[in-house]
């Protein structure tokens, strides 16, 4: 996911969340091996350690980052983390763990662990004054998902700082639960606010003059310049032709006709097929299918016999009259 992140979403907050999952899954991994190594080469631990250094500046980073939106400058932010990696290199250089393991489990133990609850409590106060300019039916999936990271890791700090009155393992099951439940949180909030739109979308009819004009709008210009003609013609296009939005023209073939898009546009390829039937019967199938905008001919077939109830070439010979 860091990857994904990191290298193809390519924009200053993605980069600091793709930075942030990169060290939690370096740290939490270095805890799984050691977990079940105990003999762990202790370069290893050393990079585990190193690597919590970064998770609360590229949170903190990650948040600021998302709050201001387009307004936010990344050139400061890249010298501070610049800044932090110099200073790990060097420290590591100077003090390896191998060499120095009462150090980095002491002294440079607890200020990694004080460093990441300051980053955390400063990220807690910029979602501080952004959520108390908001209300509760502001929030959003991107408020959900910054709550969701910002808990998470904070769960993860908690569980690190405790390992020694719990286990140690539990810093990498609380970074699994942390993100199994953000991803759940944003999930479930998204699918509610689809349900919302869908509600909202439902109570809100197109009064019936309107509807009304709407449709007679509609059936002239495909009618004048025969837009159904053209194979690829999709229901924003058509839209944009009308000067309307393409969730209003759907709604109005929705409630209105009860049809689908498709099935709208295909009613007038058919109209036309049938008076190429009329006019020239020495016509091919596949011939009138393409000039009436069918991109396959079973296309064609299955959207004839849907509106007239019988085959085109059957049609051709008896002349039932269209489906309403």
């Amino acid at each position: 996911m860091s990857i994904y992140f990191l290298f193809f979403k390519k924009n200053a907050s993605n980069l600091f969340l793709g930075g942030l999952l990169a060290v939690l899954s370096i740290r939490v991994w270095k805890s799984i091996f050691f977990y079940f190594n105990q003999g762990l080469s202790l370069i290893y631990l050393q990079i585990g350690l190193s690597a919590c250094f970064f998770i609360g500046p590229f949170l903190y980073l990650y948040i600021k980052s998302v709050i201001a939106g387009s307004k936010y400058k990344a050139r400061n932010s890249c010298f501070l983390l610049l800044g932090l990696l110099l200073l790990v290199v060097v420290v590591g250089f100077l003090y390896p763990y191998e060499q120095f393991p009462i150090l980095w489990s002491g002294y440079f133990y607890k200020t990694i662990n004080y460093q990441w609850l300051t980053f955390i409590l400063a990220s807690g106060y910029l979602l501080r004054n952004r959520f108390r300019k908001i209300e509760k039916a502001s929030l959003n999936n991107e408020n959900v998902w910054l709550l969701s990271v910002y808990f998470g890791v904070f769960v993860i700090w908690l569980a690190y700082f405790t390992s020694s009155y719990t286990s140690y393992i539990m810093g990498a099951l609380s970074f699994s639960f942390a993100l199994y439940l953000s991803s759940l949180l944003v999930f479930h909030h998204r699918k509610k606010s689809s349900l919302d739109k869908k509600e909202k979308y439902a109570n809100h009819k197109i009064p019936l003059q309107e509807a009304d004009e709407l449709l007679e709008k509609v059936t002239q210009l495909l009618e004048e310049e025969a837009l159904y003609k053209d194979p690829n013609l999709t229901l924003a296009q058509l839209a944009k032709a009308l000067s309307i939005r393409p969730h209003l023209l759907s709604q109005l073939l929705n409630d209105n006709l009860n049809k689908s898009f498709s099935h709208f546009i295909n009613e007038f390829r058919v109209r036309e097929a049938i008076e190429l039937l009329k006019s020239n019967r020495n016509l091919k199938m596949e011939i009138i299918a393409e000039m009436c905008g069918f991109n396959s001919n079973s296309t064609f077939y299955a959207a004839f016999k849907k509106v007239t109830n019988t085959t085109p070439a059957k049609y051709a010979d008896n002349g039932p009259v269209l489906n309403s």
